[in-house]
Formats: C-alpha cells, structure tokens, sequence
C-alpha cells in the first residue's frame, strides 16, 4: 500500500490563493504529500493587499487540531500565521499534548512593508510558549530584528543572530535574507543538533509575483521533512522547489498586484 506522508498546516485563510492556508496546501500537495488544514483566521485580501482580518475562535481551533491529531496523525506540522495570543496558548498547549515528530514555525510577525502583524502581547506569548516546541523556526529578516532587537546587515550578523535565537528557544533557525541589498540570495541555518550555521545561496530571479514565498517554503519544508529528509537536505530541497515556482511564475499576470508563486 503506497501510504503518502500526512502534513498538517496551521494558519490564516487567504481568499486570493497565493499565500497562507492556500499555498500550504498546494505546495503540500506538489511535494507528494497529503495536506490537511487548521484554519487560525479568515482573510479578505487579494494581490493589492489585505482588507480585513477575522481570527477564528480559540475553541475551534483547538477543535481542528484535534480532530486531525486524533485521526490523521501528520508526520509534521507547519505554523503560519497566529493573530492573538489566545490561539498562540491553543496551539501550544495542543502540541505539547500531541507531541509531533517535527513542528515548522514560520513567525509571520510583519508584512513586506515592514509593518507589524502582530500585538507585543501575542510575539510575548509566542516567545514563551510557542517558539520552544518548534523543531524549526523561519524568520525574514524583520521577523529577526523584532525577536533579537536589532537589525542583521549581512550573512556574518545572519550567522549571529541565528545562533542566539537556536540557543534562546532551544531549536534551529533558518533566517532567511531575501530582504539583503545584495544580487544573490543567502539563508542562514542554524542547525541546533548540530550546534552550527549553514548557508544557503542562490541568485535572485526579479519577479513581482512573489506572494506567500514564505508560507511556501516553510510548508514545502515540514514536506520534506515528514518524507524523512534530513534538515539540511529539506531546507535545500524546499528551497529548489521555491526557486522553480518563483521563475515559474515571474512571467504570470494574476491579479494586479504582487501575485503568487506557480506551485506546480
């Protein structure tokens, strides 16, 4: 019997497809695996932006995650977006209970203008609860500035900053540098098994259609993971994947905004 691995993704809905719950799945379902859902919010947005927001009850989501725990099983569990700090403690205390073999944390903390998402009281409770069980977690470089309190300029400070936070919250880190002034894209690693850094490098391919490039990497991650690929060969197998969608879709027109990757 060919069973495929089972990934469960925690996060925000986004009605236009190109980034949260959406592009969890597609990207789950492009790597082979089988996607399943707990929905932490409801977005109206499209490629211009988003127009409002409505968190999901902590008690429905806590319902989700138990019914896809009770019976599914998921080898692993990706983590998007967490707009308060009750359904932070929801979903901390459901995996504590749980306990799956992986947890990918993607700390969606601000928007791409460099705006913050979220409230110092849920990034409080994310810190403190949250962040400690995850087996990875994948913060851009504003996501760094905010949990580390000071900005990473260039791969040698990535390096620093990734260490710290392993070393913080007990996991690895993989920062990510796309928002570096530089032509060539670098992502740091820090591998806590391993207590070292790791660097990803590739060129940069211009594209306006870049949205939800994190919630898919991280998503295409768990996959990899829950596949029984090593971190280091994950990390570097998602990240090919989000390069291919990325070029796939640089020359697409979906929307009139910053539209999405081409996930298959």
């Amino acid at each position: 019997m060919n069973t495929p691995s089972i990934v469960l993704t925690i996060a925000g809905s986004d009605s236009s497809g190109g980034a949260g719950i959406q592009a969890d799945i597609k990207a789950i379902s492009a790597l082979g695996s089988y996607a399943c859902s707990v929905i932490t919010s409801v977005t109206a947005q499209n490629t211009l932006g988003v127009q409002g927001i409505h968190p999901i009850p902590t008690d429905m989501v806590r319902q989700q995650i138990e019914s896809v725990m009770d019976d599914l099983h998921p080898e692993a569990i990706k983590i998007g977006m967490v707009c308060d700090k009750d359904i932070a403690h929801t979903i901390a205390g459901c995996i504590r209970r749980y306990q799956p073999r992986w947890v990918v944390y993607d700390p969606v903390m601000v928007s791409t203008s460099g705006h913050k998402l979220m409230t110092d009281d849920t990034i409080e409770t994310i810190r403190r609860e949250l962040m400690p069980l995850a087996s990875l977690i994948t913060p851009n470089l504003h996501e760094a500035r905010i949990l580390l309190g000071n900005p990473l300029k260039d791969e040698g400070e990535m390096e620093k900053g990734a260490e710290v936070l392993g070393k913080t919250y007990g996991c690895s880190v993989l920062v990510k540098g796309g928002h570096l002034e530089s032509g060539e894209m670098c992502d740091v690693l820090y591998d806590a098994t391993e207590e070292r850094c790791f660097r990803y490098h590739a060129h940069k391919i211009e594209s306006h259609n870049l949205h939800g490039t994190g919630c898919t990497l991280s998503s295409a991650i768990a996959t990899q993971l829950s596949q029984g690929h090593p971190l280091k060969e994950a990390i570097a197998l998602a990240k090919d994947y989000v390069t291919k969608a990325i070029d796939k879709a640089k020359d697409m027109h979906i929307g009139n905004g910053h539209g999405p990757l081409w996930h298959f």
